[in-house]
């Protein structure tokens, strides 16, 4: 071997020597390793009501509310509540998910809807209020996929589910006004959460599950 490609084989035998194993680890590039932050998008009725249970949760950075799954650019909520534009409210959760698993926010997204419905949930009627898991990658569709299979093998109740997993598109964020409402509005989040029979269906279908 030429001695002009010899010598940085030594040198690099003489840094691995002398240099700590702590740190002869942490000069390594790093395979596998999970990013600092991760996205995941969950439509499941009114949005107000599918940001608190995820803020909740230790490792939730950031909860938006927002529309999925339509066809127009900047939708309003008003063209989105009156059900042109094929997007449903949905929530984008910004995680670690060094603390908390995607795994864990399906089983939270899951004891939060009513996944035997199609085009509704609760009071709230249309398909601008369908219930969907919109995955951002290939690891997110098959852990959304396995969840929902087990669920189906395990749910509580008889019917069907019907909630989809689908690709996710483009996001956008709703009006200012409806980022936290629940923190923001408490009394009218409150009526309107009761009033729309949501946790009284919650009950019915998960039980005495979290939710």
């Amino acid at each position: 071997m030429k001695v002009d490609k010899l010598l940085p084989l030594l040198w690099s035998a003489v840094l691995a020597l002398a240099m700590p194993a702590s740190c002869w680890a942490q000069a390594q590039p790093q395979t596998g390793a999970k990013p600092a932050t991760a996205r995941a998008t969950f439509a499941g009725g009114c949005f107000w009501c599918m940001e608190e249970p995820f803020d909740k949760l230790d490792g939730v950075l950031a909860t938006t509310s927002g529309y999925a799954g339509g066809q127009k650019r900047n939708p309003t909520y008003e063209e989105v509540s009156a059900g042109v534009t094929g997007h449903t409210e949905a929530v984008q959760v910004l995680y670690d998910p060094k603390k908390v698993s995607y795994e864990k926010l399906l089983d939270v997204f899951w004891h939060n809807i009513d996944p035997t419905v199609k085009d509704r949930q609760f009071c709230d009627v249309g398909s601008q209020y369908r219930s969907s898991i919109f995955v951002h990658t290939d690891e997110q569709r098959r852990a959304a996929e396995a969840s929902k299979s087990a669920l189906e093998k395990s749910k509580p109740f008889k019917d069907a589910i019907v909630t989809p997993v689908v690709a996710a598109t483009d996001f956008w964020p709703a009006e200012e006004y409806h980022q936290d409402y629940y923190r923001n509005n408490p009394i009218r989040y409150k009526y309107y959460r009761t009033g729309c029979g949501r946790d009284a269906r919650l009950k019915q279908l998960w039980g005495s599950a979290p939710h």
